[in-house]
């Protein structure tokens, strides 16, 4: 018992599921069922059929894609409390993107069908589902704009200003906020599209700034300096 209300506490903290009622969180983690991978294995691969969406328990998940250069090309982490797979579970397509275990990785799967299930008796969820895309369609415009057009540093401070979101709500009014930080400058690099040493030189900036404070596998970020330099 104390396992599924562990489960739907999990669910209903996601951006995704954040706005349900106790009674349809209640339904999903019914119908989710548990599964773990191991550090580098790989989850699904880009062209797979996706019949799935994961919410990650513990560990952390690295999205990638591959140029046709064969480099590997990581946008995105999964980490506690987050969803990935949720674009081929909805249209029955084919994965975007390859996931793969940075970390033993223990998480929960909700298959296309149960998912179906849910949204017939609960319709609040295909609400919740749709106002979740079209937030993750804005927020990939805003990632291909910093990229293009936007100095290193203002990347970065786009980038920790979603991981505070993330954890304390797009609503919190938190100045200080300490996030998980355990993927290295290489990997950071390729997830805003930069170079190692310009993400160090960048890190060494915001930190000198203040905006940011590096601290083992933690990042403290202050809010307010870090929407200074991202101009938002």
């Amino acid at each position: 018992m104390s396992a599924k209300v562990n489960l739907s506490d999990l669910i209903k903290a996601t951006q995704l599921f954040a706005g349900l009622n106790d009674e349809s969180c209640a339904a999903i983690a019914k119908e989710m069922r548990e599964v773990s991978f191991n550090a580098s294995q790989v989850i699904f691969a880009r062209g797979d059929e996706g019949k799935d969406v994961y919410l990650v328990a513990d560990g952390r998940v690295r999205l990638s894609v591959l140029t046709a250069e064969g480099r590997e090309l990581s946008f995105a982490h999964a980490e506690k409390g987050s969803l990935f797979g949720e674009i081929a579970m909805i249209d029955g397509g084919v994965r975007t993107a390859d996931a793969t275990a940075a970390s033993k990785v223990s998480a929960y799967s909700l298959s296309r069908g149960a998912f179906n299930r849910v949204m017939a008796a609960h319709p609040s969820v295909a609400e919740a589902m749709l106002h979740f895309l079209c937030r993750r369609l804005r927020e990939a415009d805003q990632q291909l704009e910093a990229i293009a057009l936007c100095p290193i540093e203002v990347r970065l401070a786009r980038f920790f200003l979603a991981a505070v979101r993330a954890k304390v709500g797009a609503e919190s009014d938190e100045d200080e906020v300490e996030v998980p930080f355990t993927m290295s400058q290489s990997e950071l690099a390729l997830l805003i599209g930069a170079s190692r040493p310009k993400v160090n030189t960048a890190l060494s900036l915001l930190e000198g700034n203040g905006a940011i404070k590096r601290s083992g596998q933690s990042i403290t970020c202050r809010v307010f300096e870090l929407e200074e330099i991202a101009g938002i």
